[in-house]
C-alpha cells in the first residue's frame, strides 16, 4: 500500500477557485507597488513578539534565547516535517528518519528533552518514543514557529532541558477579521522528490462576535534522490500526509473562547528499517537470536525488498481562550485544553506488525498580574492524563498510564531601563501505572522541582548581555523506565531503567532510579537594532544522572541496551551576526558547535550533531527578494564507541522570491537546495550512514492571502 485518498472539505476547493479567479484583477492594481524606492524585507522585523514568552514585550531585549521562523522566511522555509523547517536555525538541527518523520534537536538534545507545542499544548503523538514517529505538526498550516530556551521554559516543563518549540497556527480565531472573508492558499512542488503539496485557509464572520476557520493541506512526494549514489532514489523515502481542522470562536473586546477539532492522516515510509534482528531477545546481559540472527526469508509481500510504512491516523480537538482584565489586578487568563486519540500502524507484507496507541488530555491555566512591588509575572498549573500502549512485534513497553500536575511561575523586575531580572520555578508531580501488565512492573511515582534566573544589562543603546542560570529536574519517561524488547528503528532490544528481574539484563545492570539534574548557564552578547545587529551565547549543561542507552551486548550493528544513568556535559556556542551595508544589500554569518561528553572518563555521547559555520548574503530589489547561503558542516569525528566517523559536506542554498501587496498578498518562490550536489550524512539521524539525505532539489511556491 502507498497512498489512501482523503478528500479535503469542499469550500477549500471552492476558495481555492474564487481566488485564483481574483489573481488578474489584484496583480493590476498592485503594478505601481514595484515602483517604490526601497521597503524593508519581509523577514526584518523591528520589534520581535515570542508568544511562548511569559510577557507581552519586545523579545529582543529579554533574557530568554530563542529562535523564531514567521511570515516569508516560514513560507520560503517550510518543509515536509518540523525538524527540516527548523533546521539552519542557530543551535537546531534535526534527526531525520527519510521523508515521513523528523525532530528538533536543539544544542545536541531531542526528545523527550526537547517539547514541541502546538500553541502551548503538548501533542500526544508517538515522536518521543522513537525517530520513526512523525511530529504531528503541519509547517504549511503553521503561523509561527518559535524555539525557546531559558526561563521561560519552565512554563513548559521542567523536563524540556534541550528547549521548547511552540507552533501557532489559526485553527481557533483570535480576532474578528477585518473583512467578511480572509484566507490563504498555498501551493509547492519540489524536484528531488516530485513532491506536490498545498494548503489553505479560510476564517469567516458569522456576527458580531463569532468567527469561523476552516483549513487544510495534502502533500504527496515520492521516494527522494540523492546525488552521487547509482541507485535513482532511496526506497521508502516517500511521505504522504493530509491534515483538516474546523473552528470557531466567540470573541469580544476583552477577549476569545474558541473551539477546534482536526483530523490527520499519514503514509510513509521506513527506510533502513532492517528486521535482519527481529527474532532477538535477551538472556540476562547477552542477546540471543534464532540462528544466525538474520530473518532473510522474510515475505515483504509487496515487492521482494520493499521496506515497511506507517499508517497514522490523529484526532484531535483543542479549546483556547483568553480573558483580559477578569478582576483587578489580574492582566490576561489564558486557557489552553485539549483531547488526542492517536493510532498509527507499522506495516510490513499487508500485515500490521506493530501498533502505537496515544490517548490522553491536558489543561493549562495560566494568569498574568499586575506589577506588585515592581515584578510583573505569569503563574499557572498545568494537568495531564494520558495513556500509551504498544501492540505486535515492537511492543517493547506495556501499556502505561501517565498523570502530571505542575505549577509554575515566571516572573520578571525591572530594576531601571539597562538592569532587568528574570526568575522562574516549577513544581512537577508525575506518576507512572503500567496497566494490565502480565511482568507486574511497579508503578512509579515522584515529584521535580526546577528554579531559573536570567540577569540582562543594556550597557549601551541597542546592546545588552545576558547571564542565565537554571537548574531543571526530569523523571524518566514510561519507556525509559519499562522498555523489554525489540526496537527496529534503533536496531536495539531495549531493558528499562527498572530492575533487570522486571525488563532485562543481569542483576549488576541494576542501580537506583534517581531523576535527571540539569545545571546549565548561558551567556549571550546580543545587539538588537541598527545595521549591525547580532546574538552570540555561550552554554554549559551539566546533567547528573543523565539518562541514556548503555551497550550491553552487539552482533553486528544490533545492540542490547539497558537504560542506564550517568553524569554528562554539554559546552557549546551558537552565533548569527548581520550587517545592512545598504539599504538594499545584507550579509550574514552563521554557526553553532556543542560538544557532549561523560563527566567520568570523557567518552561521547551519540548523534552530536558537528560544528556548522556558514553565511549567507540578502537583496532586494521592488517586489523581489533574493538570498544565497552556504554553509560548512564538519565531519563528526567526536563519536561514541558503537559510531561511526560522518564525513563533512559543503551546502549551498539559494532562494528568490516575488511579493505583491495590496488588497491580496501574493508571494512566489523558487529554493534550491543542496545545488553542489553533495552527499549528506546527517550524524544526528539514526540512519547516519545506511540512509543519506536528499541531493540536489528546485522547491517552488506560492502563496495568496486576501
Amino acid at each position: 500500500m502507498r497512498r489512501k485518498a482523503l478528500p479535503l472539505p469542499l469550500a477549500l476547493g471552492l476558495m481555492a477557485g474564487a481566488t485564483l479567479t481574483a489573481l488578474p484583477a489584484s496583480a493590476q492594481q498592485n503594478d505601481n507597488a514595484d515602483d517604490q524606492a526601497s521597503r524593508q524585507p519581509s523577514h526584518q522585523l523591528d520589534s520581535v513578539q515570542v508568544s511562548a514568552l511569559p510577557f507581552d514585550e519586545d523579545a529582543a531585549s529579554g533574557a530568554s534565547s530563542f529562535g523564531l521562523l514567521e511570515d516569508g522566511l516560514l513560507f520560503q522555509r517550510s518543509n515536509a516535517t518540523l525538524g527540516n523547517t527548523l533546521e539552519g536555525l542557530p543551535g537546531v538541527h534535526s534527526d531525520t528518519f527519510g521523508g515521513g518523520s523528523s525532530r528538533p534537536v536543539i544544542r545536541g538534545q531531542g526528545a523527550p528533552r526537547v517539547s514541541v507545542l502546538s500553541d502551548g499544548a503538548r501533542l500526544f503523538d508517538a515522536s518521543d518514543i522513537s525517530p520513526d514517529h512523525a511530529t504531528t505538526v503541519e509547517p504549511m498550516l503553521a503561523r509561527k514557529v518559535e524555539v525557546l530556551r531559558g526561563p521561560s521554559t519552565l512554563l513548559y516543563g521542567g523536563g524540556a532541558i534541550g528547549g521548547v518549540v511552540n507552533v501557532l497556527d489559526d485553527k481557533i480565531p483570535t480576532r474578528m477579521p477585518d473583512r467578511p472573508v480572509e484566507g490563504f492558499v498555498a501551493a509547492r512542488g519540489n524536484t528531488v522528490a516530485n513532491e506536490k503539496a498545498g494548503a489553505a485557509g479560510i476564517t469567516a464572520r458569522a456576527g458580531d462576535h463569532f468567527a469561523v476557520h476552516v483549513e487544510g493541506s495534502r502533500r504527496r512526494a515520492d521516494d527522494y534522490e540523492v546525488n552521487g549514489f547509482t541507485v535513482p532514489d532511496i526506497d521508502g523515502t516517500y511521505a504522504d500526509s493530509d491534515n483538516v481542522s474546523v473552528g470557531a470562536s466567540w470573541i469580544g473586546e476583552r477577549g476569545y473562547l474558541g473551539m477546534a477539532y482536526s483530523y490527520r492522516s499519514d503514509i510513509y515510509g521506513l527506510p533502513g528499517h532492517s528486521h535482519e534482528f527481529e527474532g532477538c531477545g535477551a538472556n540476562g546481559d547477552q542477546l540471543s537470536c534464532d540462528g544466525d540472527g538474520h530473518d532473510h526469508d522474510h515475505d515483504h509481500g509487496e515487492g521482494e525488498h520493499a521496506p515497511p510504512y506507517v499508517d497514522l491516523d490523529a484526532r484531535r480537538i483543542d479549546l483556547r481562550g483568553e480573558y483580559r482584565q477578569p478582576l483587578p489586578g489580574i492582566e490576561k487568563v489564558k486557557v489552553r485544553s485539549s483531547h488526542t486519540d492517536y493510532r498509527h500502524h507499522e506495516i510490513e507484507g499487508g500485515e500490521v506488525g506493530t501498533t502505537f496507541r496515544h490517548k490522553g488530555y491536558e489543561t493549562r491555566v495560566e494568569a498574568e498580574h499586575a506589577p506588585i512591588g515592581g515584578w510583573h509575572g505569569v503563574v499557572g498549573f498545568q494537568y495531564a492524563d494520558h495513556q500509551f500502549n504498544t501492540q505486535g512485534t515492537e511492543a517493547l513497553m506495556p501499556k502505561t498510564d501517565t498523570e502530571t500536575l505542575g505549577v509554575f511561575a515566571v516572573e520578571h523586575y525591572r530594576f531601571s531601563e539597562q538592569w532587568h531580572l528574570e526568575v522562574g520555578a516549577r513544581h512537577e508531580h508525575q506518576r507512572l501505572d503500567p496497566v494490565e501488565d502480565p511482568l507486574n512492573r511497579p508503578s512509579y511515582s515522584d515529584s521535580a522541582n526546577s528554579l531559573s534566573a536570567a540577569l540582562t544589562w543594556a550597557f549601551l543603546p541597542d546592546y545588552n548581555v545576558s547571564l542565565s542560570a537554571t537548574r531543571a529536574q526530569r523523571m524518566p519517561h514510561a519507556q525509559e523506565m519499562y522498555a523489554r524488547g525489540v526496537h527496529l528503528a534503533t536496531n536495539t532490544y531495549e531493558c528499562g531503567l527498572v530492575s533487570s528481574s522486571y525488563t532485562c539484563g543481569a542483576p549488576g545492570d541494576d542501580s537506583a532510579i534517581h531523576k535527571e539534574t540539569s545545571r546549565n548557564i548561558g551567556l549571550n552578547l546580543r545587539k538588537v537594532r541598527g545595521d549591525l545587529t547580532f546574538d552570540v551565547g555561550l552554554f554549559h549543561n551539566q546533567v547528573d544522572n543523565y539518562i541514556y542507552a548503555r551497550t550491553l551486548d552487539q552482533i553486528e550493528e544490533f545492540r542490547l541496551i539497558k537504560y542506564t544513568q550517568d553524569d554528562v556535559e554539554f559546552t557549546g556556542a551558537e552565533a548569527e551576526m548581520r550587517y545592512q551595508w545598504t539599504p538594499r544589500w545584507s550579509t550574514t554569518v552563521f554557526g553553532d558547535i556543542v560538544k557532549a561528553q561523560f563527566s567520568r572518563g570523557g567518552n561521547e555521547l551519540p548523534r552530536i550533531p558537528a560544528k556548522r559555520l556558514g553565511g549567507r548574503v540578502n537583496t532586494y530589489w521592488r517586489a523581489f527578494d533574493g538570498e544565497l547561503e552556504f554553509y560548512r558542516m564538519f565531519p563528526q569525528n567526536d563519536i561514541a564507541g558503537y559510531e561511526s566517523r560522518t564525513p563533512g559536506y559543503d551546502m549551498l542554498n539559494a532562494t528568490l522570491s516575488y511579493t505583491l501587496e495590496g488588497a491580496q498578498r501574493y508571494s512566489v518562490y523558487l529554493r534550491g537546495s543542496n545545488l553542489l550536489g553533495e552527499e549528506v550524512w546527517n550524524h544526528t539521524s539514526f540512519l547516519a550512514r545506511t540512509v543519506p539525505e536528499p541531493g540536489r532539489n528546485l522547491t517552488v511556491g506560492m502563496r495568496m492571502e486576501f
